[in-house]
């Protein structure tokens, strides 16, 4: 995952938020309906379906908090290098641009949260019947 280009970054989240997107769809088209209901494993489905969204959610998870990680690290260093030089109008503005982009990852991070509650939701609604996770 690219860290440096916020922008960048936010666009290779969105592709990994498909699945959350279209959560809704993806459980109408597992969970059978009345007529299908013996022809279609609805309990494997969901089996399925809630490994692909933990996954999702980890791998997200991680990502982000990577780029925390490591935005923090360059803000520690633009701290240093403006107390060695603090008229450089340079490292002052990266420091701000870093400090920027800090804050948007750590929002971020808030806005997983809030996607993976969503999906938990509705997944626990659809499937409820047919698969409990032990971990939810």
């Amino acid at each position: 995952m690219i860290c440096p280009d916020f922008l960048e970054f936010q666009d290779n989240l969105k592709k990994m938020r498909t699945l959350d997107d279209k959560i809704v769809y993806a459980l109408n088209t597992s969970i059978p309906t009345e007529s299908f209901r013996n022809k279609v494993n609805a309990t494997a489905a969901c089996e399925d379906l809630f490994s692909q969204i933990q996954k999702g959610h980890t791998e997200r998870e991680n990502v982000i908090k990577n780029c925390i990680i490591v935005t923090a690290e360059h803000v520690k260093k633009l701290k240093a290098a403006k107390e060695e030089t603090p008229d450089d109008y340079n490292v002052m503005k990266n420091l701000k641009a870093e400090q920027k982009k800090l804050r948007l990852l750590q929002t971020e991070l808030s806005v997983e949260e809030v996607i993976k509650e969503k999906t938990t939701k509705l997944f626990t609604e659809k499937c409820r019947s047919y698969f409990k996770p032990e971990n939810l």
